[in-house]
């Protein structure tokens, strides 16, 4: 009798939830809900409508896609800032090719398929000089905004095909923003790579312990590589989405973008010291993002209040990540 007591004493400890558990499980979500609440309350008039819902989401699109290549270099225990510039150039690129008369979806394709280019150049930075991603990336920040400067002349593209812009900002069903389902396509790929393969499983091995992935045979600088071709890639599908949100290729387009990719990352679940997280949780990060630069338009408050509140944003979930995995 006393072994069957002190066994379900245990077993009720087991089940009883504690604070790390109950973050990992609810934590973005609950502060989506939040920030939706406050909102709701400061602008109870203004915030639930349709036009609303669909502004939301067709801002986080951009957001969610970015955060989804910086997602997979923080797995790694990396980081990729070159993304903004990635975004710029790609869809500049892409502007520049459907003004001298490609076809508008070829010229989607390459810009696509540039920014998986621009990553793979990453990735063999860092595999070939040891460098961290922080200062190669950070690098490539620079140099890719100046090549943007260079070929735009500093000047604003535009004059590409009306039917792009119209195609790129349609909605389906009259609610739910194409690019919106872009983006969630693209998460459910990615999800997929991560949970179902032997890539994505080697990825969390790689970010949770270097040295020992080495050690069980997995390719590091392989899968580092194919790491920054994935964040690439994601930046040149955002350039290409911003670019038929906008209506124009800007030179200075998505500038500071890469701390919105790593704060959605972070407030996601994705541990910044690698081999945590899930696509579902940047998913959310995103929105998270995308409501808060909604809702602080909506307050009527200034714009460059936004990077205060995204770089307190970054500060205090590393700190709050940092809290959990000493409490383990």
């Amino acid at each position: 009798m006393k072994g069957e007591r002190n066994m379900a004493s245990i077993e009720r400890a087991k089940e009883k939830p504690t604070f790390n558990t109950l973050w990992q499980r609810f934590g973005t979500f609950g502060i989506l809900i939040l920030l939706l609440a406050i909102l709701a309350v400061a602008r109870p008039g203004h915030f639930f409508s349709v036009s609303t819902v669909t502004q939301i989401l067709a801002q986080s699109s951009v957001n969610i896609l970015i955060a989804l290549g910086e997602f997979f270099a923080i797995l790694i225990a990396g980081i990729d800032l070159s993304v903004g510039s990635v975004v710029a150039l790609t869809g500049m690129v892409t502007a520049q090719l459907m003004v001298a008369g490609v076809n508008p979806l070829l010229s989607l394709v390459l810009g696509v398929l540039l920014g998986g280019v621009l990553g793979l150049i990453n990735g063999v930075l860092v595999n070939r000089t040891g460098l961290h991603p922080f200062i190669i990336t950070l690098g490539t920040q620079a140099i890719l905004r100046g090549i943007t400067l260079i070929i735009s002349n500093s000047s604003a593209v535009f004059g590409f095909p009306a039917s792009f812009t119209r195609t790129i900002s349609v909605n389906v069903f009259g609610l739910v923003p194409l690019v919106a389902i872009i983006a969630l396509l693209t998460a459910a790929v990615l999800s997929f790579l991560t949970r179902q393969t032997k890539l994505g499983r080697n990825i969390y091995a790689l970010g949770g312990n270097r040295e020992a992935a080495w050690y069980a045979g997995i390719n590091v600088k392989l899968h580092t590589l194919i790491v920054f071709m994935i964040s690439g890639l994601c930046a040149g599908l955002a350039g290409v989405v911003l670019l038929g949100r906008v209506g124009s290729a800007e030179p200075a387009a998505a500038t500071g973008f890469e701390t919105y990719a790593i704060a959605a990352a972070i407030i996601g679940g994705t541990s910044f010291f690698g081999g945590k997280g899930k696509i579902f949780g940047v998913v959310i990060g995103g929105f998270i993002i995308g409501v808060i630069n909604f809702g602080m338009n909506l307050l009527s408050l200034p714009s460059t209040l936004q990077q205060v509140v995204m770089g307190a944003l970054i500060i205090g979930s590393v700190a709050l990540d940092r809290f959990v995995a000493n409490k383990k």
